[in-house]
């Protein structure tokens, strides 16, 4: 793992999910994505409101790590980045983004 700013590359599935919050009444919740991407890249995963953790439940398409980072705490179903490291040093791949669940 290299140190911040990385470069974010997001799934066809992470696209969809920041498209679908573009409507007026997900704002809120795409400013809090967005803010959330925003310190993944420049502050890195080790910044502590993101509160990133390995997530043990499932793998990546290629048998990595994957990983958690919280775009809300304390909330009913707050949301959530899975993302996992590569390809490359520098570069975080955005797997989707979604409802804790």
């Amino acid at each position: 793992m290299s140190a911040p700013p990385f470069v974010l590359v997001y799934t066809n599935e992470a696209v969809l999910v920041i498209q679908s919050l573009g409507k007026r009444q997900y704002a809120d919740k795409l400013r809090k994505v967005r803010k959330a991407l925003r310190l993944l890249a420049q502050q890195g995963p080790a910044y502590p409101g993101l509160r990133s953790h390995q997530y043990q439940s499932i793998k990546g398409p290629n048998g990595e790590a994957v990983w958690e980072s919280y775009v809300e705490n304390h909330t009913p179903s707050a949301w959530r980045i899975w993302w996992t490291f590569g390809p490359g040093g520098e570069t975080i791949t955005i797997i989707t983004i979604g409802p804790h669940p």
